[in-house]
């Protein structure tokens, strides 16, 4: 007995450059190229049966692009459309889980959980991350802010920005700022170093061996740090550290130094030393604006690389350690490069100012 005839393919001239093109193409679909192939090798007058030895198909592929060709040509090359699952969760279940997730809390906690969630919706665990992935909830997590209620904000911020981004000629900027109360910590127990496939491991619990004081200075151009611990922080110390800055200073340079609002930066003996030197100019950041002192972003490295895991069974391990890490980050140092204009700063403080009124306003409703 005789199987079904096979459909007979011609091909155009532009058919045939189309699924030659395909065959060069280095990112066509594997399956796209495939089919471009059974289609040629049918118009060469090979048979199905022929082909599919060929190619390492089954007679039954090569028949059925043979007749979706013959019916369609190219079009027909494509994966037709396929509906998939019909859907088991509504719109309204959706807008529901982020109603709920936005404007209510659980009986018992200060947020959701996934299977908190689901358990109040009746919907399943996998259901609620999936609708809280596809719009960005995240109801375990919370961030801070503080807004500044600096009068002055927008005047301080135009000049410390503007000295960042336009420093003046030959002048030296240097960030200003102490880091307080650095404890020496001691784990009660050995450390247990690091081995393949196992973590470092440490007790959370620690001995405290006393506490240090660093004053540092960054220069903004070169990225060089000046630091020195105290054993205090008050505005004698203070007053020392600008004492020290003023003999590493070059002669006959302008000297901007940027700081916070602290009291001990203030005090009478330090407006009268500032004052005895007109070569040194002071630009205060707002209140609440600490992100503006560039030499706090150097603290963080700091605080990361050396204080946080360090062990230190005395206050003068510590200041050696700190001292270390100055003369490392000197060596070859890089400046923070600012990129925000004042006036982006301001655009961005006055959005979130007015998102955050409007919650309260509606959380008020």
């Amino acid at each position: 007995m005789r199987g079904r005839a096979s459909v007979a393919i011609a091909l155009s001239d532009e058919e045939r450059g189309f699924l030659e093109a395909q065959l060069r193409r280095h990112k066509a679909a594997r399956s796209l190229s495939d089919r471009c192939r059974i289609v040629l090798r049918c118009a060469d007058g090979l048979t199905s049966k022929e082909i599919a030895a060929e190619l390492g198909h089954s007679e039954h592929t090569v028949g059925k692009w043979r007749r979706r060709f013959a019916e369609h040509r190219i079009e027909g090359l494509s994966d037709e459309y396929r509906a998939g699952r019909p859907r088991t969760i509504s719109d309204e279940q959706i807008a529901d889980v982020i109603k709920r997730t936005l404007e209510t809390t659980p009986k018992d906690a200060t947020h959701w959980s996934i299977r908190s969630m689901a358990e109040e919706i009746g919907l399943s665990h996998t259901t609620i991350r999936r609708i809280w992935n596809a719009f960005g909830l995240q109801p375990h997590r919370a961030e801070t802010f503080k807004l500044s209620t600096d009068p002055l904000f927008v005047d301080k911020v135009q000049d410390v920005v503007g000295l960042y981004m336009s420093p003046p000629n030959r002048a030296i900027v240097l960030c200003v700022d102490e880091k307080s109360q650095i404890q020496a910590l001691d784990r009660e127990q050995p450390v247990l170093p690091m081995a393949p496939g196992v973590a470092e491991r440490r007790t959370h619990t620690y001995t405290r061996n006393g506490t240090t004081s660093l004053f540092a200075a960054l220069d903004i151009a070169t990225g060089a740090v000046i630091g020195k611990c105290y054993k205090r922080h008050r505005a004698t110390e203070f007053l020392d550290f600008l004492k020290e800055l003023d003999r590493r200073m070059p002669a006959g340079r302008d000297v901007h130094v940027v700081m916070d609002n602290y009291a001990t930066h203030k005090t009478p003996r330090v407006k009268a030393w500032l004052a005895r030197r007109p070569h040194w100019h002071v630009h205060f950041t707002p209140t609440s604006a600490s992100w503006l002192n560039q030499v706090e972003r150097w603290f963080a490295e700091l605080t990361r690389k050396q204080i946080q895991r360090g062990v230190h069974r005395s206050v003068a391990d510590l200041e050696a350690d700190i001292a270390a890490f100055i003369d490392a980050h000197n060596e070859n140092p890089k400046p923070y490069k600012w990129v925000k204009s004042a006036d982006e700063i301001l655009a961005s403080v006055k959005r979130f100012c007015q998102k955050t009124l409007a919650g309260t306003s509606d959380s008020g409703d």
